[in-house]
């Protein structure tokens, strides 16, 4: 595979595409220098769909050899941040955060990549220090050599988004934006306001600000975020899923073992395929539907390549 690397330092003079759409992004208070002058091409890789494997890093390995291995998107050297979901004081058999073996397996494989270092962080809804031990998240990153991190409130900077149809700018942590590799690691869970979360609505961990403003017109909103946050890779725990309550309050009733994980660097596409675990399409998501209005990425399960991985063990 031919795929670009992509060093996330740059990524702050350019413009960034994912499939055919590309998305500006100045930095308020940055030097002019840091203004976008080119345009860096993200080929998709369509979505590759481990299941079947109790054993979540099993899922996890087989989806990113389908696409060619970590190495195709870390290079020696990098500084990688991984983004899962952290926010809330609840265990993994809760499904409420990401999996802490998924992120575990995706810590290593960047370090054996051979990235500098693998930040984990999530700007959490409960008090951080309990939902990084609870979900077992800190733990799980320690074990592998990655750097667990609560996040430092002086870090986020006002961000322009230029492409914005509603926000015209938001308050974003710059650690996740100076990433040589931003890897976006959602768990699928139902959600009260906007009915699924998962790949699109997960940048709002980097995020600033009173959140809860964004709960007014939130597809809307998400999709303008996501024309200036552009992961390098979007990694979907499906393991266990939470099909009601969400995104904090399900019971043991609400959670299903679906043993999946997906791999993709198209959000939309990503995010349009999270759906059809919870009986629904990307068409009855609004943050979906707005996404792929504003090409963000392709909602269109037809028009998306899928390869199925079947995992032993």
């Amino acid at each position: 595979m031919s795929e670009p690397k992509f060093n996330r330092r740059d990524f702050i003079k350019n413009t960034v595409a994912a499939g055919i759409a590309f998305a500006s992004f100045p930095l308020l208070g940055y030097s002019e220098s840091k203004t976008p002058s080119a345009q860096v091409a993200k080929k998709d890789i369509g979505l590759a769909i481990a299941t079947g494997s109790d054993d979540p890093k099993k899922l996890v390995q087989a989806a990113i050899d389908a696409v060619g291995g970590m190495g195709q998107f870390v290079s020696r050297g990098d500084i990688v941040v991984v983004k899962p979901n952290i926010g809330w004081s609840r265990t993994p058999e809760q499904a409420a955060n990401t999996n802490p073996y998924i992120v575990e397996k995706i810590v290593e494989l960047c370090l054996n990549a051979g990235a500098k270092k693998v930040k984990v962080f999530d700007r959490t809804c409960n008090r951080a220090k309990t939902t990084y031990r609870r979900s077992g998240i800190e733990a799980a990153v320690k074990r592998v050599g990655g750097d667990i991190k609560y996040v430092d409130e002086r870090k986020f900077k006002e961000v322009k988004i230029p492409q914005g149809k509603r926000l015209k700018s938001w308050r974003m942590y710059i650690e996740a934006l100076d990433a040589d590799v931003l890897i976006n690691v959602p768990i699928a869970k139902h959600h009260s306001t906007s009915r699924l979360t998962m790949a699109m609505k997960n940048l709002m961990g980097v995020l600033g600000g009173n959140r809860g403003d964004l709960h007014n017109q939130l597809g809307q909103n998400l999709a303008d975020i996501n024309t200036v946050i552009k992961p390098n890779l979007t990694i979907l725990d499906a393991y266990r899923i939470l099909t009601a309550h969400g995104p904090n309050s399900g019971t043991p009733d609400d959670v299903k073992l679906t043993k999946q994980v997906i791999v993709g660097t198209d959000p939309v596409a990503v995010d349009s395929y999270g759906a059809t675990l919870f009986g629904l399409t990307g068409q009855d998501l609004d943050f979906v539907r707005i996404g792929h209005e504003m090409e963000l990425g392709e909602m269109d399960l037809n028009k998306v390549a899928l390869k199925t991985i079947e995992v032993g063990g």
